[in-house]
């Protein structure tokens, strides 16, 4: 399946040079794990940096409906000092598969992944970063057969 760079945009939550080159793939969600940890360490953390912060407010409607809608303030401020101690510890955002989990379930998932070395977090974050755009492609693909069945009804 050949993907376009506006549809793997919007897959991995921005435009990237990552992105541009998994463009070039034929099936380009098969071969994200392997183009990303072969990347330089500056274009693996601008691929990592486009996807948002998890309990940040300004975020894509993909994004927004992934993370659902608990907006508790304290829970939204735990998130958001841990997320500055992650990035300052790693280097790049916190990516994690929310899975429509409420946030306060993200709290106890981002402070253990804090314990952890960059090379195992780098490791889970690619990992991550692709389940994303796995689950974002099968609800797209779901919505495409949907209206396709749409137009077909007799």
């Amino acid at each position: 399946m050949k993907l376009t760079v506006d549809e793997l945009t919007a897959l991995f939550g921005g435009r990237t040079r990552f992105v541009e080159r998994l463009a070039q793939h034929d099936d380009p969600l098969r071969h994200a794990r392997e183009v990303l940890r072969a990347l330089p360490d500056e274009e693996l953390r601008e691929a990592l940096n486009a996807h948002p912060r998890i309990g940040e407010r300004s975020v894509s409607a993909i994004a927004a409906a992934e993370q659902g809608a608990e907006n508790d303030p304290s829970v939204l401020a735990e998130l958001n000092q841990l997320n500055r101690a992650y990035e300052t510890k790693f280097g790049f955002r916190f990516v994690v598969f929310v899975n429509r989990r409420p946030r306060s379930q993200i709290v106890p998932v981002l402070r253990a992944r804090l314990e952890r070395t960059r090379a195992q977090e780098v490791a889970t974050a690619i990992d991550e970063l692709v389940a994303i755009a796995e689950d974002r492609y099968r609800k797209m693909e779901e919505g495409r057969r949907k209206r396709e069945e749409g137009r077909y009804v007799t």
